[in-house]
């Protein structure tokens, strides 16, 4: 693909970011989005660190919508603090933020950014446990838009590398399907708790 589609599909990507994100941040300074604290933080942390394991396999412009992502994640865990939100934080959160962070010196130690990525996209992914476990049992918690949005990006974010292998692709790959199930579980739950009153 020419390097100007690139550019557009990481330009696309990033404005589906904004998108998502400055609704939802509204959405909790408003109180109505009470967002896992630990979660943020979990993906804030891995989200930077895959960005950068992307750059040095080449991702290209394909890697900066997931920095942008990575950096308003981090914003998001401090609003969900501050905010007092969802601070329940449990010993497992604490060992996915561990692994998250052990995963620098794997990748240091290796020289290799695919084992910092599969380690990351796995801890990622667990972080994924606390929302889900959330959005099964308070739907209308969570913003069914900003969900569907990160997978409309990632789709952009793939499209967009400039490097297809498994250190630049699993990621924004993983991410997009996830985001697919919560918004078919947040969808179905909400029509079974409106069925329910």
């Amino acid at each position: 693909m020419d390097s100007r589609i690139k550019l557009l599909f990481s330009g696309l990507a990033i404005a589906v970011t904004f998108m998502a994100f400055v609704p939802y941040i509204r959405g909790i300074l408003a109180g109505r989005i009470k967002p896992h604290l630990f979660s943020w933080l979990i993906w804030g942390t891995t989200t930077l660190i895959v960005f950068f394991a992307q750059l040095e396999a080449k991702g290209g412009a394909g890697a900066w919508p997931i920095g942008v992502s990575g950096t308003i994640t981090v914003y998001i865990a401090f609003l969900s603090y501050v905010k007092r939100a969802d601070v329940s934080i449990t010993r497992v959160d604490k060992l996915f933020f561990s692994a998250a962070l052990l995963s620098i010196p794997c990748w240091y130690f290796t020289s290799n950014p695919l084992w910092a990525v599969v380690l990351l996209t796995t801890i990622d992914l667990l972080g994924f446990g606390p929302t889900i476990r959330k959005a099964y049992d308070r739907p209308y918690e969570e913003s069914l838009l900003f969900i569907f949005l990160f997978f409309v990006r990632n789709t952009f974010a793939l499209l967009a590398l400039e490097s297809y292998s498994l250190t630049t692709v699993l990621f924004p790959l993983s991410i997009s399907v996830v985001c697919l199930f919560l918004v078919v579980l947040i969808s179905y739950r909400r029509r079974v708790v409106v069925a329910d009153r």
